[in-house]
């Protein structure tokens, strides 16, 4: 009877230690599997309805200006807003997703995108539009992003960039089907194509809305206590610089998404291959951007070349005269932004030691940058606008301002590493 007993005592010991320990001790993440590549499908459809949709906007710019009294700055202000939801809000769904409410923010998320997609297609005024694609569907793409990129940095360790990186695709994806969607159903349907066209974009919205829901699941236990706002990060030189950088980059980098059509006065259909074009580029090459940056180079190593190329890019912009030299440029552009989305989605993981506060940090960081994109495209309007609809002062606008980020970068990394140049960070 002894020894029963005392395997007994073993076993409530053990228990009692987990129950009283303040920190659970959690399996590693399983770096694969069927649950963990569902959340890698699921975190593609919701890129692509946030990021994709949002690098879409250049199609309802142009439609905008054609339709609406308002100036191009102006209509930017809608996409601006669009995407400084997504971003701001990313503080207040990060703390819910560690809080253990992924799935339920998605849900809300979801329902506002629809809600905001399905009144577009009615709105008759700016400010109806304002309100349903700048302020409803970014509020819901805010609320959807950010807990699926952080469930899917849970669920993977040694293949997280790569796995972030094909979840970031479907930035392209999106910037494929729904520019796509306008260019071929507004002509078909005729007086009233572009009101169905983007009713059509709400149904198959719908469907990837219900295939999201069905594949989302959290790995974590919740952490329900903490602050919204972790102060120390602000402490740490590696961390704002990296913001700062980032900060930069997004405010400039939907200015060729919004005006890349316009030097040439585009008719709607070729400006809508001119945006496909840029989307479709940054396909193939996420996925050897986050392999190479997971096995060899490390994600800020490879961020900081890609944002530099898209620097070098705005000042070839001013070159071109030719429309076969836009498109060769909105090739080479679509390469660079869809790489250094990408990285840059996996790299602020990569950044956080504790997997707790990926949500918070993620968050913060996401928060401080959204102010970017939310003047930048109204900036380069006012630039163009002053300059009697010239686009040079806006592209060295552009080109000066993402040297600043890569400077910005590179001292992140050499706070991080020294001057040792083949340290993977």
């Amino acid at each position: 009877m002894s020894q029963p007993r005392e395997q007994l005592a073993k076993v409530e010991s053990n228990l009692s230690a987990r129950v009283s320990s303040p920190k659970l001790v959690l399996d590693p993440p399983p770096d694969g599997g069927f649950h963990a590549w569902a959340q890698v499908v699921s975190g593609h459809l919701v890129v692509a309805l946030t990021w994709g949709y949002s690098a879409s906007f250049g199609v309802f710019q142009n439609y905008y200006e054609n339709t609406l009294p308002q100036s191009p700055s102006e209509i930017s202000w809608i996409g601006g807003v669009q995407v400084f939801c997504i971003l701001f809000i990313s503080a207040f769904s990060g703390r819910a997703t560690d809080a253990g409410l992924a799935w339920e923010v998605v849900a809300i998320g979801s329902a506002l995108l629809l809600l905001g997609i399905f009144m577009t297609s009615i709105a008759t005024t700016y400010w109806h539009v304002f309100l349903a694609q700048g302020v409803c569907v970014g509020i819901g793409q805010g609320l959807m992003w950010l807990p699926s990129v952080t469930l899917i940095s849970t669920y993977f360790l040694r293949r997280r960039v790569l796995a972030v990186t094909a979840a970031a695709t479907g930035t392209s994806t999106g910037g494929i089907i729904f520019p796509a969607m306008i260019q071929n159903l507004i002509p078909v349907i005729g007086n009233t194509g572009f009101p169905w066209a983007v009713r059509c974009m709400g149904f198959v919205s719908l469907t990837m809305v219900i295939v999201i829901l069905a594949l989302l699941r959290t790995r974590l236990p919740p952490r329900r206590s903490g602050p919204l706002i972790e102060w120390r990060a602000f402490k740490e030189p590696a961390y704002m610089l990296f913001t700062l950088g980032i900060f930069i980059l997004y405010w400039t980098l939907y200015f060729a998404f919004f005006y890349a059509s316009h030097p040439f006065k585009y008719p709607m259909n070729p400006s809508v291959s001119l945006i496909i074009v840029i989307n479709a580029s940054g396909i193939p090459i996420r996925a050897p951007c986050g392999y190479l940056a997971d096995r060899y180079i490390g994600p800020l190593n490879l961020l900081i070349p890609w944002v530099l190329l898209c620097g070098i890019l705005m000042f070839c912009w001013a070159l071109v005269s030719t429309v076969a030299g836009l498109y060769i440029f909105a090739v080479f552009y679509g390469l660079a932004v869809g790489a250094a989305m990408g990285l840059f989605a996996g790299t602020i993981p990569s950044l956080t030691k504790d997997l707790d506060k990926i949500g918070t940090r993620v968050g913060m960081v996401l928060t401080l940058i959204s102010f970017g994109p939310l003047t930048g495209p109204s900036v380069a309007g006012a630039l163009i606008a002053r300059s009697g609809r010239g686009y040079v002062s806006a592209q060295m606008w552009a080109g000066g301002c993402l040297m600043g980020a890569v400077m910005a970068l590179l001292a992140a990394r050499l706070i991080i590493t020294g001057f040792h140049v083949k340290v993977k960070v």
